[in-house]
Parts: structure tokens; C-alpha cells; sequence
């Protein structure tokens, strides 16, 4: 028969031998509060900030001032001001004059409000068709991507000059540019010197200083243009 182990009984203290006190246990380790967070909380704009902040970001990218846009959309200056520093809050017949006379969807006047818009996807050949100072020279302008809520902006274009075009080198805005040639031949021009682009070649430069297509040596052409500056 296999024995069994006998567990040996603790040993019980001789007389007059003091009896050490029980262990209490350990109290249970309770985590500090999360100190607050020292980074600044980003104030999200009101509707009518966002809107404003979109209706000078369009006005600043055709170079036109306040004035010429309240004349062009038949509102006052002092009004156009207002609904630019989200002072005011603007009725929809505004709102479509003015996106008229951006000559942009009235929709992308509160892309900098709703912060889920955070992707711009456009198919092939949906581009929305934009008017710009060429476009009196017969330059063709597809905006690829509409504006992001986010501090920079960037405007990509795919412009297109048919047969018949004219050139036009006095563009003049903020920001940067890059030119990416997809065809054509072209004498592009950046301050006091003439760049010969072909498909292929790529020109990247300040937008401040005048630019523009000085010599067309084949016609039609087309370039990808790509404008960045930041949002004020």
C-alpha cells in the first residue's frame, strides 16, 4: 500500500513565548489620475469662420481683391468683410452669388467645415472645369481635387491649351508652383528666363514672381499644374 505524506502540524510556541502578531496584508496599489494633457486644444471653427476662411482662400487664388469680388457678386465690401472674418452669418443667395462669382461649387465653401472631408477623389475627365486670368487666352483649366481641411492648401490643375491659344506669362500669386509637361512644347516663362518644356520635364518655382507660357512651339499641349500655399 503506497504511504501517504503527512503534512507536519505547525509547531506551537513554548510557554511564555511571546506569539508574533499576524501579517496584515499589503493594501492594493491604486493607480494616480492621468495628469492633464499640457498640448493645446485646437479650436474648431464656427460655420460661419469656416465658410469665410474658404471664400478668401478662392478669392486670394484668382488675385482679385474684396472689392472686385463684392462688385463681380453685387454685395457691398463692408459685407464681403464680414462674411470673410465669420462675423456674420450669410443667407444662401449670398452664398450662391458670391461661389458664382469664384466661379466654384458652392459646396467647397464649407469643405473647410466638415472635418470628414479629409479625401478628394475625382475620376477621369470630371474635373471641375475653372476659370483663371488664361482663360481669356484660350487656356483650358480642370481642377483635380477640391481643398482639404487642413493649414495648407494645394490646387492641383490640368491645363490644357488647344490649337488656337494664345500665350500668357503675367500670372502673379502666392505660394509655390510645379509644372509636370504631359505634352505639347512649350517656352515657359519665370522672371527674366524662358524654360523650354517638353513632355517630361518638370519646373518648379516661386508663384509670386511672374510666370506663365511665352512661346508655343507645339500646339495642343497640356501640363499638370500643381499650386501649394498656406491658408491664412
Amino acid at each position: 500500500m503506497p504511504l501517504r505524506s503527512l503534512t507536519r502540524p505547525p509547531a506551537l510556541p513554548a510557554e511564555g513565548e511571546a506569539v508574533a502578531p499576524a501579517t496584515a496584508p499589503e493594501p492594493a496599489l491604486v493607480p494616480a489620475p492621468a495628469a492633464p494633457s499640457s498640448e493645446p486644444r485646437v479650436a474648431s471653427l464656427t460655420v460661419e469662420q469656416a465658410i469665410g476662411a474658404q471664400i478668401r482662400q478662392h478669392r486670394k487664388r484668382l488675385d482679385i481683391t474684396s472689392a472686385e469680388l463684392a462688385a463681380t457678386a453685387r454685395i457691398s465690401p463692408g459685407m464681403i468683410s464680414k462674411i470673410e472674418n465669420g462675423q456674420i452669418s450669410s443667407s444662401l443667395s449670398t452664398l450662391t452669388a458670391i461661389a458664382s462669382a469664384l466661379n466654384v461649387p458652392i459646396a467647397s465653401l464649407f469643405a473647410g467645415y466638415d472635418d470628414r472631408r479629409d479625401c478628394s477623389f475625382v475620376k477621369a475627365g470630371q474635373g471641375a472645369a475653372t476659370e483663371r486670368r488664361g482663360t481669356k487666352a484660350g487656356h483650358i483649366y480642370e481642377l483635380l481635387a477640391q481643398s482639404l481641411g487642413t493649414d495648407v492648401a494645394m490646387e492641383p490643375f490640368l491645363i490644357t491649351l488647344p490649337e488656337g491659344a494664345a500665350p500668357y506669362s503675367a500670372f502673379r500669386h502666392s505660394g509655390v508652383e510645379m509644372i509636370y509637361m504631359l505634352s505639347g512644347s512649350v517656352g515657359y516663362r519665370h522672371a527674366d528666363k524662358l524654360y523650354h518644356l517638353e513632355p517630361g520635364d518638370t519646373l518648379y518655382f516661386d508663384a509670386s514672381v511672374q510666370h506663365g507660357p511665352e512661346e508655343l512651339y507645339a500646339l495642343p499641349m497640356s501640363y499638370l499644374s500643381i499650386i501649394v500655399y498656406p491658408k491664412e
